[in-house]
């Protein structure tokens, strides 16, 4: 009875009885996610997951340079090629996801996914190529992790600066 928004309630029944209301989010009820990221350790976890996706990525990707290129040991010239195949396949890996449907395998797993800032709308070819580009120099370098804890909505520097963002996903 204090605040002027109303409060919604979702029913708990078991077994046909109801045995309490738990309140739940307007973003819930209107089925819209409001700016504010999911928590800094979920999304931690996630880029940890992501990490263990893109070594076995990486690792297939350098199994084909290395066949295609016909040699057992990439010195030189072809080490530098395969480092720019290996952008080449984590780009493709991320842009082909976001474009689809926002969200890798991590972020499905973790229920994290990536819209665009204006209108929670799914990314522009721009808006993914603008957040992988940020992402590739902010994420090792800790300063977009670091940005989420003075940021007002909690986003990472990378999202903000790509007009993306991560909000929760729905439960399938």
């Amino acid at each position: 009875f204090f605040s002027s928004r109303r409060r919604h309630t979702r029913l708990l029944t078991v077994t046909g009885v109801q045995t309490c209301a738990l309140p739940i989010s307007r973003a819930a009820v209107s089925g819209v996610a409001g700016d504010a990221a999911p928590g800094l350790a979920r999304r931690l976890a996630c880029m940890f997951y992501e990490a263990m996706v893109l070594f076995a990525v990486a690792f297939l990707g350098t199994w084909v340079f290395q066949f295609a290129a016909g040699v057992a040991r990439i010195e030189g010239w072809r080490l530098h090629v395969l480092q720019l195949f290996l952008l080449l396949v984590f780009a493709t890996y991320f842009l082909w996801c976001w474009l689809r449907g926002g969200q890798t395998l991590p972020m499905k797993t973790w229920r994290i996914r990536v819209v665009a800032k204006d209108g929670h709308g799914r990314l522009t070819p721009r808006m993914a190529l603008l957040r992988f580009c940020f992402a590739l120099v902010l994420v090792p370098t800790l300063v977009g992790i670091l940005w989420s804890r003075v940021d007002r909505d909690g986003q990472f520097l990378h999202d903000r600066l790509a007009g993306t963002l991560l909000v929760p996903a729905p439960s399938p």
